[in-house]
């Protein structure tokens, strides 16, 4: 996440009250605005920017390192999970836009069969391709999404569902 927390011990959250003396709408501001990759880097939530001050400051190098860790852990969990995939899909700013991101994360994939070819990955920015090659067992593409249209097209649809069960309910009574 650019600035929210990611997984945390419930206890830490107790803990950071108690001894940073932190009401729960200053732990709540916290964990939303000032943790993920800025937190991390100290710096910015901006994968661009932390991608290009990497070399030169460990706090950026670290951020971007944890982000792909990260990421390539939720995937080889759900991978686990549903016992494996059709596709690997990068959609999103970072997905989209950032073939150093993408790469890091596929390797740590590669013992699922993921082979990124590297040449395909480093050449998609922002369209629709896909990024592994034709030896791959598990192809990884990149997607192009609109997220403010995706988030207003579940909401809209979580309304609709949420209200229908009551006019369903009104009719039978």
């Amino acid at each position: 996440m650019a600035t929210r927390a990611g997984d945390i011990d419930p206890g830490v959250l107790t803990t950071l009250m108690r001894h940073e003396n932190l009401s729960p709408s200053a732990l709540e501001d916290l964990l939303n605005r000032q943790c993920g990759l800025l937190g991390v880097s100290g710096r910015s939530a901006d994968m661009r920017e932390l991608l290009a001050v990497a070399p030169e400051d460990a706090r950026a190098a670290l951020a971007v390192e944890m982000f792909c860790y990260r990421v390539s852990k939720y995937i080889g969990a759900f991978l686990a999970a549903l016992g494996g995939a059709q596709a690997i899909v990068f959609g999103g700013g970072i997905g989209e836009n950032s073939p150093e991101v993408r790469a890091r994360i596929c390797e740590r994939l590669e013992w699922f069969g993921l082979r990124l070819d590297a040449v395909k990955n480093k050449a998609t920015v922002g369209t629709e391709t896909c990024i592994t090659d034709d030896t791959s067992r598990l192809p990884a593409w990149v997607v192009t999404v609109d997220e403010s249209v995706l988030v207003a097209e579940q909401t809209a649809a979580a309304i609709a569902n949420h209200t229908q069960p009551q006019a369903q309910a009104e009719a039978l009574a």
